[in-house]
């Protein structure tokens, strides 16, 4: 998909009213400033069951054309319909469901808005989105409003309107939004949310997510983004851009939405070096790239608070050279587990200041490492997992473990994160997506076997 242009006023959400500032420092008066609802709760909302889920997937570049194979992996699947303005990844991907036995999906991509088309289709039960990121909304919005349930790569959304925009939908239409987040399926991950939810860290006390990841060789490649789009946002947002990640996992780990609500973030970040730098080593002078000036911050860290007084630090850069980490930290009073290398440390296994062994825990590990995984792909297995587990819950008829609300949270903090550095570090108000039902204990990740 071809790049749109996005103002930073778009991108915070135009106003402050938008982000429930008029009640800065009050959660419940902030909730007054948040829509109204426009529809019924989708919270337990189950799928309708179906034998076969046809899917139809929009945005074939490496991402879309990554997960097509493990779509097609997965029992139950039939690809119906294919969507990417250029033409060549149409095809690529068209031999590829070809070679897997099913028939041709229909093609579409003639235009930026072809898109539309597919969803009108009456073949198509679930619709996967994977596009540069301003497309997110109008296609996850319009696949709901023509009776499709929608899985949306990360981050669902850039500002809080569009968040509650996808909420709205997803009441109104009956159909289910979801932020397919494959961190929360990795193993270490599902591990930890099961330690968590068996009572082996005591009461939680905090919890550390990030998305640290090199990323400049590919930001700066002519081929790997399509219209280099990624590097685009670095030049007009200063903010958390990828928080789902390192947040995804943590909100299960403490129960967000489930029991705890986020409440408020605060932001800072670093001055922006890492990709001028980058630019002034491997790029000619000549270069499209040299007219580009940089305002995200190499490094952003921000602080959360939940209702119960837990912490959650999260932190993103992808511009300079680090080695790859999500953090994924969780302490509690009866000790702590920090993964990148993974190590624990519980009482009263653990003593003497020496960190203990994670694989001492493999007897915790979730039914899908189990019985399932790894299974095909890359991000060791968790891809396949995340999808594997998704089509599960549609061909059974069950309620999603990641719902609108949630997904809605998690990407929260990329336009609360920027405008927390708009106002140095003010802490901003999280927006309550279940309207109050977050004090509800319900499944999520750690779901048992059907």
């Amino acid at each position: 998909m071809e790049q749109h242009g996005v103002s930073r006023r778009s991108v915070l959400g135009g106003t402050a009213a938008g982000l429930g500032l008029a009640a800065l420092g009050s959660a419940e008066a902030a909730a007054d400033s948040w829509p109204k609802p426009q529809g019924r709760t989708m919270i337990g909302v189950p799928f309708e069951p179906r034998q076969t889920v046809r899917i139809g997937i929009i945005g074939l570049g490496n991402r879309g054309a990554g997960m097509l194979p493990l779509f097609l992996a997965v029992p139950g699947v039939k690809i119906t319909a294919v969507c990417d303005t250029r033409p060549e990844t149409v095809e690529n991907a068209v031999k590829v469901v070809r070679a897997a036995g099913q028939p041709d999906p229909a093609r579409y991509g003639k235009t930026d808005r072809d898109y539309e088309n597919l969803l009108r289709r009456d073949d198509v039960d679930f619709v996967y989105v994977a596009t540069p990121w301003e497309w997110h909304v109008p296609m996850a919005v319009s696949s709901m409003r023509n009776g499709k349930h929608v899985g949306v790569e990360c981050p669902l959304a850039v500002t809080i309107s569009e968040l509650w925009e996808l909420v709205d939908t997803s009441e109104r239409t009956r159909r289910h939004c979801i932020q397919l987040e494959n961190c929360c399926y990795g193993q270490n991950e599902l591990r930890v949310l099961r330690m968590a939810n068996a009572g082996l860290f005591g009461e939680l006390l905090h919890g550390a997510g990030a998305y640290i990841h090199d990323l400049r060789e590919l930001l700066f490649s002519d081929t790997y983004y399509a219209n280099e789009w990624r590097r685009a946002w670095h030049t007009k947002l200063n903010a958390d851009h990828y928080p789902t990640h390192g947040l995804g996992p943590i909100a299960g780990y403490m129960g967000i939405n489930r029991g705890d609500r986020m409440v408020r973030i605060t932001s800072m970040a670093t001055a922006a070096l890492g990709l001028a730098d980058y630019r002034k080593s491997h790029e000619d002078p000549g270069d499209p790239s040299w007219r580009e000036r940089y305002v995200k911050g190499d490094t952003t860290m921000s602080m959360i608070q939940t209702e119960k007084g837990r912490l959650i630090r999260l932190q993103h850069n992808v511009s300079n050279p680090y080695p790859y980490s999500r953090l994924n930290q969780l302490a509690g009073t009866k000790g702590v587990f920090e993964d990148y290398p993974a190590r624990i440390y519980l009482e009263p296994k653990s003593s003497g200041h020496k960190w203990g062994s994670f694989a001492d825990y493999t007897s915790y590990d979730h039914w899908l490492w189990k019985d399932i995984g790894p299974g095909p792909g890359g991000h060791g297995g968790m891809d396949y997992l995340m999808l594997y587990r998704t089509i599960q819950t549609i061909r059974l008829g069950l309620v999603p473990d990641i719902d609108v609300y949630d997904s809605a949270a998690w990407s929260a903090p990329v336009a609360l994160s920027a405008e927390s550095l708009k106002r140095d570090g003010m802490p901003m108000p999280f927006p309550d997506f279940t309207r109050g039902r977050w004090r509800e204990s319900r499944p999520g990740l750690d779901s048992p076997k059907p």
